[in-house]
C-alpha cells in the first residue's frame, strides 16, 4: 500500500505569498488518497537541500519533514493523551539516539529524537487507531528511520495546529470516527393527545 501511495506522489509549488509562520514550504507532498494509521509518504528525490524543518499538526495529526522549502516526508503521527498532552511550540531538537529506551517508562523509542530534557521525543512507533502517547509523538518506524538519516541535533521542529490549512486541508485531516452508541435508548415519542372530545 505504502508503495502505491509514493508511485501516485507529485509535488505542487507553493506561491511565496502564502506563507505562514514555521518553515517556508515552496512544494508540499500529495497523494490521491488522505494518510491513514501507520502510513507515511517520502520523497527526497529532488534533493532539495537547506535546513532540515519539521512540523507537527496536532490537529491533523501528522507530521511534515521538510528540506529547504520541499516538502520530502509526511507521516500519521501518534501524540499525548488528554492527561499527558504534546506540548507545542517550537523545540530544537537535543539528542538523537537510534535504540533509547525511555527511563520514565521503560519502553522502546527507537530513532528518538529528543525535543525537550523531561521526556517528550519524536520517535519510531506502533501507530495504531486509539492509540496515544505520554506526550511523544510516535511515527511509524521506517518513516522514523528516514527521519533519522537527516534530522540533526539543534533542526528546528515546531509542534502546532492546523498548520497550513490552505495547502494541507481537511484532506489532510483524520477520518472522522462514529460516535459511539448513546448508552440508553431514548424514550419512544407519545402520540398527541386527541383533545377535541373535551
Amino acid at each position: 500500500m505504502l508503495a502505491a501511495a509514493l508511485a501516485t506522489m507529485m509535488t505542487v509549488a507553493m506561491p511565496a505569498a502564502a506563507q505562514a509562520k514555521g518553515p517556508e514550504v515552496r512544494t508540499a507532498l500529495t497523494s490521491e488518497t488522505p494518510l491513514v494509521h501507520g502510513e507515511y509518504l517520502w520523497d527526497d528525490s529532488a534533493t532539495a537541500t537547506g535546513p532540515t524543518r519539521i512540523v507537527v499538526d496536532l490537529a491533523t495529526e501528522q507530521l511534515h519533514v521538510y528540506r529547504g522549502g520541499v516538502e520530502v516526508g509526511r507521516a500519521f503521527i501518534l501524540y499525548g493523551a488528554d492527561h499527558k498532552p504534546t506540548p507545542t511550540g517550537t523545540f530544537p531538537i537535543l539528542q538523537r539516539k537510534r535504540d533509547h529506551i525511555s527511563n520514565l517508562y521503560g519502553a522502546p523509542m527507537p530513532f528518538m529524537l529528543r525535543l525537550t530534557w523531561t521526556g517528550i521525543a519524536i520517535h519510531g512507533s506502533e501507530v495504531e487507531t486509539n492509540a496515544a502517547t505520554h506526550g511523544c509523538v510516535g511515527v511509524p518506524d521506517e518513516f522514523a528511520a528516514r527521519l533519522f538519516e537527516i534530522a540533526k541535533v539543534g533542526d528546528v521542529v515546531t509542534v502546532t495546529r492546523n498548520w497550513r490549512p490552505e495547502l494541507y486541508g481537511e484532506d489532510a485531516a483524520p477520518s472522522p470516527q462514529p460516535a459511539p452508541p448513546p448508552a440508553e435508548a431514548a424514550a419512544p415519542m407519545l402520540p398527541e393527545p386527541d383533545l377535541s372530545a373535551l
